[in-house]
């Protein structure tokens, strides 16, 4: 199947730093490829993969210091639709934007939505093309939506067994990971620490937009023997960091997507002591992956009994459940169903009135190659399995 993968230019594909949509995208294209697929990534010119890349940013926007990039991503779906033809599947991952553009051959397009989708600013456009196929992440994530909307599929994320390795002895510390923002609530996690008597290690990223709730909330509670505020970490450090840790706290406070840093910690063996809401309750195996708790006193408890849990069982349901292999097959039964609908309208009589897909059956949430780098700083680096995207 010729498959197209379009993904956020805010980040390399797998990202350098932080990055949750850009790292499954990579992972789903790798997995795409390693099973027979022909992949297509578009994304910036610092990604590597094993698919075709057509580069359409010099680098990512984030750490290229550019804030705005509805420009460059319109630029982008331009040669998308472009190249159209060339795919069976488009498969966007850039939210709202591919809507009015690719609305004529939405039977080839679908859309997962990795963010939160309770933005009132957000419900006209998708009441405007309910043609378009959309794929959640978890139930949780849909509740906000219309009934208009046109759900193929709900798809958990999947990484690949060996990103983060089992580790079967784990740690003496309690692990935070992701972004300070108030949704995140990383003084929920301190507080859980100091009241548990546990070392917390905080690996997480400061956005601009969260600097002034970084100094005044969380920077004056980090003067604390138990607390040791890390920063951002790559790729590499993460394992480490979350293999090495006796549990991960999750003490968010908003209607989380996914939590794609639940399922990392799972993969390390490592039990999570995560906050009921979003899709918590979907993603988390109460009892066998860690403890999912309502209050500071039921964290502080849990932490305590996440001790006891086995780290085997824990790898065990990450194994059965949130494999990049599991993922890609199922988007793959998406990808045959949207092409299965595609062909029924097909056969339909000339002029008959266009359909929606129907809807997704309600099923449960389961679910490095060459790169080709644009030419910066003078030197022209070869594009080995890729090109530069043009955009006339």
């Amino acid at each position: 199947m010729r498959v197209a993968l379009v993904a956020p230019l805010a980040e390399a594909v797998p990202p350098k730093l932080y990055g949750g949509t850009e790292r499954v995208v990579s992972w789903l294209a790798e997995e795409l490829t390693r099973q027979g697929h022909r992949a297509t990534l578009f994304a910036s010119a610092e990604s590597c993969t094993a698919a075709e890349l057509v580069a359409c940013a010099p680098r990512s926007l984030r750490l290229a210091g550019i804030r705005d990039h509805v420009g460059s991503t319109l630029s982008m779906l331009r040669e998308v639709r472009r190249r159209a033809d060339d795919f069976d599947v488009i498969h966007f991952h850039v939210d709202l934007l591919p809507n009015a553009l690719f609305q004529d051959i939405a039977d080839k397009c679908l859309t997962t939505l990795h963010g939160r989708l309770d933005l009132p600013d957000a419900i006209p456009l998708y009441e405007a093309y309910p043609e378009m196929p959309l794929v959640s992440i978890s139930r949780a994530q849909r509740k906000p939506m219309p009934k208009s909307v046109n759900w193929l599929a709900n798809i958990g994320h999947g990484l690949p067994r060996e990103v983060c390795p089992f580790n079967a002895k784990g740690g003496d510390y309690l692990a935070f990971l992701g972004r300070i923002s108030p949704e995140k609530r990383p003084d929920r996690a301190i507080e859980i620490a100091k009241r548990a008597g546990v070392k917390l290690k905080i690996a997480a990223k400061v956005d601009a937009a969260d600097t002034k709730y970084f100094k005044s909330t969380i920077e004056p509670m980090l003067d604390h023997p138990l607390i040791e505020f890390i920063g951002e970490i790559d790729e590499g450090q993460k394992s480490g960091f979350l293999g090495n840790a006796r549990a991960l706290l999750f003490p968010i406070d908003w209607p989380e997507p996914f939590g794609l840093v639940m399922i990392e910690a799972m993969s390390a063996g490592t039990p999570v002591v995560a906050w009921r809401g979003g899709s918590v309750p979907e993603v988390m195996t109460d009892g066998v992956t860690g403890v999912v708790v309502s209050s500071l006193d039921e964290a502080v408890d849990a932490v305590q009994t996440v001790s006891n849990m086995s780290r085997a069982g824990v790898r065990a349901e990450f194994e059965r459940r949130f494999t990049a292999e599991k993922m890609a097959k199922a988007y793959v039964r998406a990808y045959r169903r949207l092409l299965g609908r595609r062909a029924v309208l097909a056969r339909r009589p000339a002029g008959a009135a266009r359909e929606t897909l129907d809807p997704a059956p309600q099923a449960p949430l389961e679910a490095s190659g060459p790169c080709v780098v644009w030419p910066r700083d003078g030197v022209n680096e070869p594009a080995r399995n890729g090109r530069l995207a043009s955009h006339p």
